[in-house]
């Protein structure tokens, strides 16, 4: 401890020595010594701080550079793959292809293609040119009257409130260029959202934006919200792959009388979504709230979100499917490594099914009880670039959603500061001072040539296999080096069942446990 006093001590005194050099003058030198003096005071008597106890006023070194970290670690220390969520050779492509830039590299290929995991398409020597490959894919089951026509890479539902309403409007107002789809989110449909683009209007638990003052779900608050021209679809999100069964969080650093407003809740606390739904707790409930939905929003597509978790429970909802004869238009399947602006680290790195076996897994029961072709999958998911649109609609999806890669495509740097109000972007803060950088009639564009620019290169790399519609993707299309001696294709290595085998005796073994124990009354 001594040691520790005498370090600190000597030097604070060079510190102070340096001081006196540098101004020269009694008068200086005193005006900065009595500020250190405070502060080593303070910092002796605080019981908080170990550090600052035993290293006074010179302690202050480590939160600073502490606080430094992250930039220190993105700008000088991390390799172009190394990164998490999303790399640097990922941000750049978003980056380049958001500011129409070139968005080629030279040399080759700087990944390890041996490594296990590595992941390729299989082209064909009859290719065609994207120009000739269907980019659109219509939305709408059999008992829907206004079936949507959609592009196969949308914006994934970020609330307002979460995201800032200029960052709203940059992506609507990119959506409406691009023409594709924004989904709102489950934060209400705010005045930021109307600005002409396609929307997804979505809710959750807490029924923002169609509930009454009690925070139940209202019919005609539904109605009014879901009857909108830009209204195309309507999403029930169950739950969220950063955070499933969780509930939807808002910091209350971050809610203005605005969003309050739009939410219709009070000020000064965390805006914490409920877990469960109030308007249905059984499968067969579930259902026949789609059904209220659809009659409600006079036949538009009714969908609903969620993730992965226990197999039984979604088999639950096939059941009731075929119990009610009632069939969502789509489900969009979240994956762990979803985004999310808040969420506890437990349930963000320990909960839910990733992407990949959740996707492959609700295809197949859909297959499974033969409604498949009724009912479309929209996936979300660390979706960034051509070739995650390419792969996850081999797996088994129609579409594909993007919430991080447009907030990037917006101006978001990665900074993970989305909890906190103080994105120094302005992308995903209530900050005024900071949402000021954020310029919308500048940011639309960068949305819209992200979409455009992406979209460009999945189509590209379908007609590379040769086909003209996405929907003609297999798994047997995407090869995975599973060992540094053996490759796979998804076919082989995920199991997919044949039309309508889950109604049948011949039911695979890992499905028949999780199929008998469904049950369409009981989640």
């Amino acid at each position: 401890m001594r040691r520790q006093w005498y370090v600190g001590f000597g030097i604070a005194l060079l510190i102070i020595l340096a001081l006196f050099a540098m101004f020269h003058s009694i008068k200086w030198f005193i005006a900065f010594l009595i500020p250190i003096i405070i502060i080593w005071i303070y910092d002796l008597i605080q019981k908080e701080h170990s550090i600052l106890r035993n290293f006074p006023v010179l302690g202050h070194a480590r939160y600073f550079l502490e606080f430094l970290r992250p930039e220190i670690q993105q700008y000088f220390i991390a390799t172009d793959e190394s990164e998490l969520p999303f790399n640097r050779e990922t941000r750049s492509l978003i980056y380049a292809r958001a500011k129409n830039s070139r968005d080629t590299v030279p040399f080759g290929t700087e990944r390890d293609i041996l490594s296990v995991g590595y992941t390729w398409a299989l082209h064909s020597l009859a290719p065609k040119h994207h120009s000739e490959v269907e980019p659109r894919i219509t939305v709408g089951g059999p008992d829907c009257l206004q079936p949507y026509c959609a592009s196969r890479f949308n914006i994934s539902s970020m609330s307002f409130g979460a995201l800032s309403g200029k960052a709203i409007m940059a992506m609507n107002k990119g959506a409406l260029i691009g023409g594709f789809a924004h989904a709102t989110g489950e934060g209400g449909l705010s005045k930021y959202h109307l600005q002409g683009g396609d929307l997804i209007f979505q809710f959750g638990t807490a029924y923002f934006g169609c509930r009454d003052a009690q925070g139940n779900f209202d019919d005609q608050e539904f109605a009014a919200e879901a009857n909108r021209k830009e209204v195309k679809m309507i999403e029930i999100k169950l739950s969220q792959g950063a955070k499933p069964s969780h509930g939807g969080i808002l910091p209350a650093a971050k809610l203005t009388e605005e969003i309050a407003k739009v939410r219709k809740v009070s000020m000064g606390k965390d805006v914490i979504s409920p877990m469960a739904h109030s308007a249905f707790s059984t499968p067969v409930e579930l259902l026949y709230f789609v059904k209220k939905l659809r009659d409600l929003s006079h036949g538009k597509p009714i969908g609903f979100k969620l993730c992965l978790g226990r197999r039984d429970e979604f088999l639950a909802i096939c059941k009731a499917m075929l119990k009610t004869n009632i069939l969502p238009d789509f489900i969009t399947v979240d994956g762990a490594e979803g985004g999310t602006g808040a969420a506890p680290v437990e349930y963000v790195n320990f909960m839910g099914t990733p992407l990949e076996a959740g996707l492959v897994f609700v295809h197949n029961a859909l297959v499974g009880i033969n409604v498949r072709d009724k009912i479309r999958i929209i996936c979300s998911g660390k979706v960034a670039n051509g070739f995650d649109i390419l792969t996850n609609i081999a797996l088994g999806a129609d579409m594909c959603n993007s919430a991080r890669a447009m907030m990037m495509a917006a101006g978001c740097l990665q900074t993970k500061q989305c909890n906190a109000n103080t994105c120094p972007t302005g992308v995903a803060t209530q900050n005024k001072r900071l949402q000021y950088g954020l310029v919308v009639d500048q940011k639309k564009y960068h949305v819209a040539n992200f979409h455009k620019n992406t979209m460009k290169s999945f189509l590209e790399m379908v007609g590379s296999l040769g086909l003209d519609n996405p929907s003609d993707l297999k798994p047997s299309h995407i090869m995975r080096r599973i060992s540094l001696q053996e490759v796979k294709c998804f076919h082989e290595i995920y199991e997919y069942l044949s039309p309508g085998q889950l109604l049948g005796p011949d039911i695979p073994a890992s499905y028949k446990a999780h199929w008998d124990k469904a049950d369409p009354d009981k989640f």
